[in-house]
C-alpha cells in the first residue's frame, strides 16, 4: 500500500479538519497519494478542530469526502488500512490544554506508527487562529524535537498570509519566533498545477524559446485566472478580501515571476526562489496618478452563466448591500530590467466571468508587412504562444501558414498540446504535488517571507490608494462577460486587445 522510499515516515495534523479544504482537496489528495503509492510506509494523520468527533466519526466523514471528491475511485481495499491511522482531537484553537493533549496524543500516534518527532502542521483554517496555533504549538514544545535532525516538524500555510504589507511582515515575524524558515511552507496550490512546472521546461529545456525570450522578440504578456463562479457561500470572507488580495497578490504574481525569472544556477528550491524574488523586486511600484492609469477594478451585477441567472455581487449571502470590494481586477506591470524593458505585463482575474479559464498567454512580436502586404491586406496575426493552466493543461503555438490553393494567401493556424492525450495520464491536481513536497522536505513551491513580503510591497499602495479614494461605486459588469470596459481601455490605450480563449 504505501512505498515511497523517499518519503520518511510522519504524522500530518491538520488544522481545521473539519472544513471543506480538508474535505475537497487535502483527503482525495492524500488518497490519490495512496492510489499513487507515493505516500511513506508508515504514515498518519491527526484531524484537529473544535466540534465534538470520534476517530470511528471522523473516519466514516473522509471516507465520503474521498468517495466524493477524490479522482481515483473509492477502493476499500486501499482506504481501510489507510483509515486506521487517522485520528480526531477536538480543542479550540486558543486552548492551551488542548495543545498539551496533541502532544501526548502525537506521542501515542508516533509510536504506534512509527512516525515519532517528524510531524507536518498544516494550518487548513482561515487566517484569524494563525497567532494562536503558532503560539501553543510553541508553548508546547510542538515546533521543535530535539532528537530529529531539522526540517522537521514542518508546517503549512494557506492563503491568505497577511491582508498586507505590515501585517505579512507581522505574521512571518511571529512564525520565526517558532519556526525556522526552513520548516515553513507558504502554500499557493496553482504552483503545483502541472503546467506551471513546465514553465520552467519549456524554457530552459528547448533551444527554440530562451533565445526569443526578451524584449527583443515578445510584444507583451497576459496572464489571466478568470473564474465562472461567484462568491456562493463565501460572501463575508470575500468582502473583507476582493480580487487583489484573493487572487492577485499571490497566484498571478507567483505566474508572473516564473515567466519573468532569469535561469536559476541550479534546480534547488533557494535558487529557483532567489530568481522569482529578483523579479519582483524589479516590478516598476505603483502609485498615485499610475495607480488610476494602470490599475482596473469593477464589481459583478446580475446577468446569466451556463443558462443560469446571477444575481449581482452586493446581493449575495453575506456581503454588505452597499459593498465597494472588486470581484475582478486588471493590472498593466512592467520589470525594470535589461531583459524586459518596455514589455508591458497585463494581469487579469474576476468572478462570474464568461468562462472559467487560467493561462499565460505570451505575444511575439510581428513581422514586417510587406513580403505579403498585397495578398494578405488585413495583416498577418502575430505569433502566440499559450500556456494554458486550467481546466485544459496544455500549451498552444500560433503561427502564419499558406493556406490550400493557387493563390498565396495566409492564414493563422495553431499547435496544440494537451497534457491529457499527449501523455496518456491525467495530471495530478495541484494539492497531490505539494502534499508530496513538502513531505520530502522540497520547498521549491512554496512561498519563501521574502517574496511574501515584496509582493505586499507591490500590492499594499493600490489598497491604500482605493481606501483613500472611498468610492461608493465601482465600474460593474454583468455576470456572464469579460469584464468591465474599463479593463478593455486598460490594453487599447497601447494597441492591444485582451485574449478571448
Amino acid at each position: 500500500m504505501f512505498s515511497e522510499p523517499n518519503v520518511q515516515p510522519c504524522t500530518l495534523v491538520i488544522f481545521g479538519a473539519t472544513g471543506d479544504l480538508t474535505q475537497r482537496k487535502l483527503m482525495p489528495g492524500l488518497y490519490a497519494l495512496l492510489q499513487e503509492r507515493l505516500l511513506p510506509r508508515r504514515f498518519a494523520v491527526i484531524g484537529f478542530a473544535r466540534s465534538a468527533k470520534t476517530n470511528e466519526e471522523f473516519r466514516a466523514e473522509m471516507r465520503q469526502a474521498v468517495k466524493d471528491f477524490a479522482r481515483y475511485p473509492l477502493d476499500d481495499a486501499l482506504w481501510n488500512p489507510f483509515a486506521e491511522g487517522l485520528y480526531y482531537h477536538r480543542s479550540a484553537y486558543d486552548e492551551a490544554m488542548g495543545y498539551g493533549e496533541l502532544q501526548a496524543l502525537l506521542q501515542d500516534v508516533g509510536a504506534r506508527h512509527g512516525t515519532l518527532g517528524r510531524t507536518i502542521y498544516y494550518l487548513a483554517t482561515p487566517p484569524e487562529p494563525f497567532n494562536d496555533i503558532i503560539h501553543y504549538l510553541h508553548d508546547a514544545g510542538l515546533s521543535t524535537v530535539q532528537d530529529q535532525p531539522k526540517p522537521w516538524p514542518r508546517i503549512v500555510v494557506e492563503k491568505p498570509f497577511g491582508h498586507d504589507l505590515q501585517s505579512a511582515k507581522d505574521l512571518n515575524a511571529h512564525f520565526r519566533q517558532a519556526f525556522d524558515e526552513v520548516q515553513s511552507y507558504r502554500i499557493d496550490h496553482y504552483l503545483g498545477k502541472e503546467t506551471v512546472q513546465n514553465i520552467m521546461a519549456l524554457r530552459f529545456a528547448n533551444g527554440i524559446f530562451e533565445p526569443l525570450w526578451n524584449e527583443k522578440y515578445i510584444d507583451h504578456i497576459q496572464i489571466t485566472a478568470n473564474e465562472t463562479l461567484g462568491v456562493e457561500e463565501r460572501g463575508g470572507y470575500y468582502d473583507t478580501s476582493g480580487a487583489l488580495r484573493d487572487m492577485m497578490q499571490n497566484h498571478l504574481l507567483q505566474l508572473m515571476t516564473l515567466t519573468a525569472m532569469e535561469p536559476p544556477g541550479t534546480l534547488r528550491a533557494d535558487a529557483i526562489r532567489n530568481e522569482k524574488l529578483k523579479v519582483l523586486e524589479s516590478i516598476r511600484p505603483l502609485d498615485g496618478e499610475a495607480i488610476d492609469r494602470c490599475v482596473v477594478r469593477g464589481q459583478y451585477g446580475a446577468g446569466r452563466i451556463a443558462g443560469q441567472d446571477r444575481v449581482a455581487y452586493r446581493d449575495e449571502p453575506r456581503v454588505k448591500p452597499d459593498s465597494t470590494t472588486e470581484t475582478y481586477v486588471a493590472m498593466q506591470l512592467h520589470i525594470d530590467n535589461w531583459r524586459w524593458s518596455g514589455v508591458p505585463f497585463y494581469l487579469r482575474s474576476g468572478k462570474s466571468l464568461a468562462k472559467r479559464v487560467s493561462e499565460i498567454a505570451i505575444q511575439f512580436k510581428p513581422v514586417p508587412q510587406i513580403l505579403f502586404r498585397a495578398t494578405t491586406p488585413e495583416g498577418i496575426e502575430p505569433n502566440m504562444l499559450v500556456l494554458r493552466i486550467q481546466p485544459d493543461e496544455g500549451a498552444s503555438l500560433t503561427m502564419a501558414s499558406k493556406a490550400p490553393g493557387l493563390q498565396v494567401q495566409l492564414q493563422t493556424v495553431e499547435m496544440d498540446f494537451h497534457y491529457g492525450t499527449s501523455f496518456g495520464v491525467p495530471s495530478p491536481e495541484g494539492y497531490e504535488r505539494l502534499l508530496h513536497d513538502v513531505m520530502l522536505g522540497d520547498q521549491t513551491l512554496f512561498m519563501r517571507s521574502d517574496e511574501v513580503e515584496a509582493a505586499w510591497k507591490l500590492m499594499t499602495p493600490i489598497l491604500e490608494h482605493w481606501a483613500a479614494r472611498n468610492v461608493s461605486e465601482l465600474p460593474t459588469y454583468t455576470a456572464g462577460s469579460w469584464g468591465p470596459r474599463e479593463a478593455d481601455a486598460l490594453l487599447a490605450n497601447d494597441g492591444f486587445c485582451w485574449r478571448q480563449p
